[in-house]
């Protein structure tokens, strides 16, 4: 591994905010004026590639705002769906109506509180690990430095400038922040991660929600089994699209075997669907068995 290869790992971390970036840029200092010639010609070269790196990360989408999106959605086309019909076996479209509506507003209350309560947890879960690793690098300083070790282990760089770099992070105010990145693999959460990841799982539960409910408000009053017909084929469609989309997003949309996932995975969400929905309408089913074989069972 080169030089200009480990410039480029230790600048791709993000340092914590409670430290200044100049102070940062300061304690790099070292690095590039040290006693290795080439420790110094490497500072010029890695300097014209940052701003393109920066630019290119830019561009990125954050991937747990697609997961939020894609937990909202698969459970929105799943659940909302398998209870609109099941109570499509009581044959009264109001009842399907109110029933979906009212499991949506409430179930898309509760997956965002959820959310919100799960990423306090996380910022919380970062503070207490950061808290925990800056009294580890003022109380045991040879540990910090094994795990300093440790950590550029794998690179099999030369021992001199595996100790030069542990000497120099040893040093640093930014020893913290990198250990979070490098050691503990934890990124610091946004200020605004919580609220966005609550309405970003609450408005995906809801849209995928509202797919089967559609078809309900343009049927009549006891028409709830016409309605379903169309609310089974809309989720056998959305369910695919979804599946299949959700796929791609992840391996790629071009190529034959991308595609042939794609298609996999739009199978796999039917099939979860289709399943959700029968369990639900043979619950239904089998109460609306019970309680007439009750009322029967009284008459006589």
């Amino acid at each position: 591994m080169s030089i200009s290869s480990i410039r480029g790992l230790l600048s791709s971390y993000s340092p914590v905010s409670e430290f200044s970036p100049d102070l940062e840029k300061e304690y790099q200092l070292p690095l590039r004026n040290g006693s290795s010639s080439d420790l110094e010609s490497s500072a010029d070269e890695a300097k014209p590639c940052r701003p393109k790196t920066e630019k290119a990360d830019s561009k990125v989408i954050d991937g747990r705002l697609v997961s939020d999106a894609i937990i909202g959605l698969s459970d929105g086309m799943t659940v909302p769906f398998a209870l609109t019909a099941g109570l499509s076996a009581l044959g009264d479209t109001k009842v399907v109506v109110f029933g979906g509506m009212a499991e949506l507003i409430a179930g898309a209350i509760s997956m965002g509180l959820g959310g919100y309560l799960g990423a306090k947890s996380e910022e919380e879960s970062y503070r207490a690990t950061l808290k925990e690793t800056e009294s580890q690098t003022m109380t045991d300083p040879s540990g910090v430095t094994d795990t300093i070790s440790d950590i550029f282990a794998p690179y099999d760089l030369p021992p001199h400038l595996v100790s030069e770099l542990t000497r120099h992070l040893s040093t640093s105010p930014m020893l913290p922040s990198f250990l979070m990145n490098f050691h503990h693999t934890l990124q610091e959460p946004s200020g605004s991660r919580a609220f966005i990841c609550a309405l970003t799982i609450a408005l995906g539960y809801f849209i995928g929600g509202f797919i089967p409910l559609l078809p309900y408000f343009f049927v009549g009053p006891n028409d709830a089994f016409i309605a379903l017909r169309w609310s089974i084929a809309t989720m056998v469609v959305a369910l695919f699209l979804f599946g299949y989309g959700k796929t791609c997003f992840v391996s790629g949309w071009k190529g034959g075997r991308n595609v042939r996932r794609g298609l996999i995975g739009g199978l796999q969400m039917v099939l979860v669907g289709g399943v959700a929905a029968g369990s639900a309408m043979g619950l239904v089913k089998g109460f609306q068995l019970m309680a007439s074989g009750g009322s029967d069972g009284g008459e006589q």
